[in-house]
């Protein structure tokens, strides 16, 4: 990959402003919210597929 040049008047730099006290307790109460609700939700167990061949073998 090449180097890639900054045209005349255009600043590629990203810099992003400070968190207020505000917005920083307010992400982090939405992270807190997210992780909760994620929790709850089970994954059921997939069950093994050499259980299942091993009682249809056997008839």
């Amino acid at each position: 990959m090449g180097h890639i040049k900054e045209p005349k008047g255009v600043n590629l730099i990203i810099a992003s402003e400070p968190l207020t006290d505000k917005a920083r307790k307010e992400i982090s109460a939405f992270i807190s919210s997210y992780k909760v609700s994620t929790n709850r939700r089970k994954v059921k167990a997939v069950k093994s597929s050499k259980k299942a061949k091993l009682t249809h073998s056997t008839t």
